[in-house]
């Protein structure tokens, strides 16, 4: 398996994008929405292609090769769950979930993001946990005084069960 820098990462995460939106992926369009130098977009290009993830002429359009879209998708689907986990559960503004987990996504492994989804699955469905708990919490995150009563919040839980 091929190993990238968070850099390159962020580059085939953009190609996909690109090509999934646009159905195509050019060098000036890389540059702009990462924000970076176009001779800065050359070398990482060059790069992922000397790694057979990208197809990368000069002055062409640049598309994934096989691997290097299996390998994209997994890198947006680590930003989309970890995002999803920040924003929905945390309670993150967009923009922060946004940005924590562009910084997150190039360091979790594989196995503790299958936990994350089993998590965030287990809320989701467990019938001990869903809303009214993700509510309970915002609450918490917002005003820590607010839940300071367990005993009457599971009294509450076990009531609405009646």
């Amino acid at each position: 398996m091929v190993t990238l820098s968070p850099s390159l990462e962020d580059y085939l995460e953009i190609i996909f994008l690109l090509e999934s939106t646009k159905s195509e992926a050019r060098p000036k369009d890389i540059a702009n929405r990462l924000g970076v130098q176009r001779a800065s977009v050359t070398g990482a290009l060059r790069s992922l292609a000397e790694k057979r993830l990208i197809n990368y002429q000069p002055y062409s359009s640049v598309t994934l090769t096989p691997e290097g879209f299996r390998l994209a998708a997994r890198i947006v689907h680590r930003h989309k769950v970890l995002t999803e986990f920040l924003e929905k559960f945390l309670g993150l503004p967009s923009d922060v979930a946004e940005a924590n987990a562009c910084r997150m996504e190039h360091h979790i492994d594989d196995e503790a993001l299958e936990r994350l989804i089993q998590f965030i699955q287990f809320v989701q469905n467990c019938p001990r946990t869903g809303d009214d708990w993700l509510k309970a919490f915002t609450r918490l995150c917002s005003d820590p005084g607010k839940c300071s009563n367990c005993q009457a919040c599971v009294q509450k839980c076990l009531d609405a069960l009646d």
